[in-house]
């Protein structure tokens, strides 16, 4: 499974954080990963870890957003551009990994595919205040 395929699922299951409580994220990953055909276990353990590590830090990942998204807090954002964000935004400070650059690509990329006509440039312009 490529990375920008394996991103995607992670989106999909930090869609899902809004829309049920935080004890019950670990049995919404074993419904959404029981949905998949196959999957490799490396790419399963990559996608948990890194959903859970996300969820974790959803609090300062937001206040870091809230800080940069001028007139738009977390709590008005679309759900679609908010887990795009969330995702995003870790990966640009928490995850050695991944070059900042790339996470905003595959985030606007995201976007496109997720999210409202004005998603890609609205989440490219917050990420952007971000690397500064």
């Amino acid at each position: 499974m490529t990375r920008s395929t394996m991103r995607e699922h992670i989106f999909k299951l930090l869609f899902r954080v809004e829309f049920h409580d935080s004890h019950e994220l670990e049995e919404q990953i074993r419904l959404y990963m029981n949905e998949l055909e196959t999957i490799k276990d490396d790419d399963l353990k990559y996608i948990t870890e890194k959903t859970l590590s996300i969820a974790e830090l959803i609090p300062e990942i937001d206040d870091k957003i809230n800080n940069v998204s001028e007139g738009w807090p977390v709590n008005r954002l679309g759900k679609a551009e908010l887990a795009i964000m969330r995702l995003a935004v870790y990966e640009m400070l928490y995850d050695e990994d991944i070059p900042t650059g790339v996470a905003i690509n595959e985030a606007v990329e995201l976007a496109k595919n997720y999210g409202s006509d004005s998603a890609p440039s609205f989440i490219n312009g917050v990420l952007a205040k971000l690397t500064k």
